[in-house]
């Protein structure tokens, strides 16, 4: 066999190929647990600490920190190793507990090995200490705002009921005045989808965001007790039907999820702004994700991806999941102080979790014009019967029909520009978040 490195398929089982084998994947660290000072309405991760199975508020020992740094680094045999630094809400832990992690990570470095950290954070924790040890160190911050103050404010309550947006933006100075990066998470639900512009506008104009991330809030209304796809087919409503959107008493998901159709009217408007106004200053991951998938390339989120599986989450106790969105007791692969993150990874039931993405698409999906733009979006969503009746249809399935049907020839034609291009690269924005 050749002595060159043997680079993986994505999706396969490692061999044992000794030190030639690559393996890359990558590690969601809920270090607190679901910990945090905010009381988010829509946020599914808060009731994390009613669940059993030693899930919910949490501070990862010192002992578990360093198990983990170790085994991560040591599991990816790639060039790079980026750590992920979620919550709940990290910057609780404190910056000792920081301090810790990075001196763990130069002990356990491997030579030639990148090692990176973003930390997704609120914001309203982040003061001149916080922000000068981010710069020094190298992280990326995710600062997760919802839209202007008014918007923000109806669903981002502190643990008193008080609104926090003031404290963001302080927060956000701090960030500004030390040059530490960042990008924008901004979630989209049934207050702020019909206000496409205002929002991003706001985060381009006053936030000033080089990179955009909208996530779309879509929660099944037993999702507390119970892991996405484990209730019952029959139960799933038909596409188009009232029990297939919010604010029906029988609904599939909570009040606050957002509207399918609203949902794609927010991408459609967003898409115009960014292509007509924003086009190589800034980076909207979705409209990015769309031309990149349309020049053949992979998608660069896992939702839009066809298969997934490398992207685990390991809970303040250290017990690995399957994605977090699935920490629920029935999809734990295990726990670093028994078995290696690569062994977890790589274990044939996370395995078949990866491929179950594409391989349970309907047939409504399987013969779309936009399979390939879509694959069926994350599975958690997956909460309707298609109109054969089939199960496993994704509740926001009209959105990403209206939006693709809106931004596909615009997408097309900047696909093949940036292919025309000498020495092309597939990025088309300013920068790119880690």
């Amino acid at each position: 066999m050749d002595d060159a490195a043997v680079e993986l398929d994505r999706y396969s089982v490692p061999q044992r190929l000794g030190d030639r084998a690559i393996r890359r994947f990558h590690v969601m660290a809920k270090p607190a647990g679901s910990a945090c000072n905010l009381d988010c309405s829509y946020c599914f991760y808060l009731s994390k600490e009613r669940l059993d199975g030693g899930l919910g508020l949490g501070h990862m020992r010192d002992e578990i920190l360093e198990r983990f740094v170790r085994d991560y680094i040591t599991s990816v045999t790639g060039s790079e190793v980026v750590f992920s630094w979620q919550g709940g809400e990290p910057t609780l832990l404190g910056l000792g507990f920081f301090d810790r992690l990075v001196a763990l990570q130069r002990r356990y470095a491997k030579p030639g090995q990148r090692i990176e950290n973003d930390l997704q954070t609120n914001g309203t924790l982040l003061d001149e200490d916080w922000a000068q040890f981010l710069k020094r160190h190298r992280f990326l911050v995710g600062l997760s705002i919802d839209g202007p103050k008014d918007v923000h404010d109806a669903m981002r309550p502190t643990k008193r009921g008080q609104p926090s947006w003031d404290e963001v933006m302080r927060g956000l100075e701090h960030l500004k005045r030390h040059g530490v990066p960042f990008n924008t998470l901004t979630c989209v639900h049934r207050h702020n989808a019909s206000r496409p512009l205002d929002v991003y506008r706001f985060l381009r104009r006053e936030v000033g965001s080089t990179y955009l991330q909208f996530i779309p809030i879509v929660e099944p209304r037993n999702f507390e007790t119970s892991a996405p796809g484990s209730g019952s087919p029959a139960d799933m409503p038909m596409l188009g039907s009232p029990r297939s959107k919010p604010g029906h008493p029988l609904s599939v998901v909570t009040p606050w999820s957002v509207d399918a159709e609203e949902y794609g009217y927010f991408l459609c408007k967003v898409w115009d702004e960014w292509l007509s106004r924003d086009l190589g200053k800034v980076l909207v991951a979705f409209c990015e994700t769309l031309v990149v998938q349309r020049m053949g390339r992979p998608s660069q989120v896992c939702v839009h991806a066809e298969n997934c599986g490398k992207n685990v989450a390991i809970e303040h106790d250290g017990s690995v999941y399957a994605c977090d969105h699935y920490v629920y007791p029935e999809f734990r692969r295990g726990n670093v102080n028994a078995r290696s993150l690569g062994d977890m990874v790589f274990d044939p039931e996370q395995v078949k979790f990866g491929y179950a993405k594409s391989e349970t698409l309907p047939r409504y999906c399987r013969e779309c014009a936009y399979l390939k733009d879509c694959w069926g979006e994350c599975p958690k969503n997956r909460l309707l019967r298609d109109p054969h009746g089939e199960p496993g249809l994704n509740y926001l399935c009209a959105g990403f029909k209206r939006f693709f049907a809106h931004a596909r020839r615009g997408a097309d034609a900047l696909a093949a520009k940036i292919t025309a291009a000498p020495a092309a690269e597939p990025t088309i924005g300013a920068g790119a978040v880690r």
